[in-house]
């Protein structure tokens, strides 16, 4: 894994403490990675997140949702589309429909990081960061 790929490094996290059922996870807390993290709670699809620590050293704890008896993690998938050698980018008529609208495209516009709902909605495109559902 690339040090350099935050949003690689921040899905691997949350999907492997899912795996194994965690109530919370840690994630090296950056710009980007709070953005992230803000759609995916707007969305229904964390708990909620705060920022811990100090400096360089801040995390981002996100704690997931589970449902079921079984506690399935609610996050079924997360797919890396764009990656750091490979950018992936669509304007807003291209962007990619989820699963028919149950998933969600995280999308990185001038507006900053959105739903594909939302680029959609203010006609706007950008950098296609991951697939949630």
């Amino acid at each position: 894994m690339a040090a350099n790929d935050t949003i690689s490094d921040m899905l691997v996290r949350i999907r492997n403490a899912g795996a194994v059922r965690h109530a919370t996870t840690a994630i090296p807390s950056t710009k980007m990675t709070r953005s992230i993290a803000k759609v995916l709670r707007d969305e229904g699809f964390i708990g909620d997140y705060e920022e811990v620590g100090e400096g360089v050293k801040k995390q981002l704890m996100i704690s997931l949702k589970y449902v079921g008896k079984n506690r399935q993690p609610l996050i079924r998938h997360l797919k890396r589309i764009s990656k750091p050698g490979l950018r992936v980018y669509k304007n807003s008529k291209e962007l990619p429909r989820v699963l028919g609208g149950i998933g969600i495209a995280i999308i990185s516009t001038s507006s900053g990081i959105m739903t594909d709902r939302e680029a959609r909605k203010q006609g706007i495109g950008g950098e296609v960061l991951c697939y949630v559902w």
